[in-house]
């Protein structure tokens, strides 16, 4: 038997068997990375870092606001609370399943941001689920987002 009819052995006996293969692995191993850079870029406080972490047709279901679906929305949302805030979020990720270009992560949170023209800081904490996309270019983005907050709704 040569190399190459070996190497489809291998590969073909791997499939069967439910082992995966090094780039699906690889994708795998990224997939716990994205939440750490998705992170990175809300507290980078730049919207174009903020947005290059989020697919095309994002969907954003932040508390009490409607929801917000592809990046122009998330802009028109983003611009007024990046340029009056210096955000600080943790994000601890609590579960990660990934399913082949798809992958969910439960995580729970805790917001401390700064205005920049001076007053009380914005706190919160709460817990929420992302959906991330495996893009083409071989970058997990964030296709959902939805989290709601621990603190009691205020009165109307």
């Amino acid at each position: 038997m040569g190399t190459t009819q070996l190497a489809c052995v291998i590969t073909a006996a791997g499939m069967l068997c439910g082992c995966t293969t090094t780039s699906t692995r690889d994708r795998d191993a990224s997939a716990h990375l994205a939440h750490d850079a998705y992170v990175e870029a809300i507290n980078s406080n730049n919207l174009d870092n903020f947005l290059g972490m989020l697919t095309d047709d994002i969907v954003f279901m932040a508390p009490n606001a409607p929801m917000m679906t592809g990046k122009d929305e998330l802009r028109a949302w983003a611009t007024p609370y990046l340029d009056a805030y210096t955000v600080g979020w943790e994000k601890t990720e609590l579960e990660l399943v990934v399913n082949g270009d798809w992958a969910y992560s439960l995580y729970s949170y805790r917001e401390d941001d700064t205005p920049k023209a001076g007053g009380p800081r914005l706190q919160d904490t709460g817990k929420g689920i992302i959906i991330y996309h495996y893009d083409d270019d071989g970058v997990w983005r964030v296709a959902r987002d939805a989290w709601n907050s621990d603190l009691p709704a205020s009165g109307n």
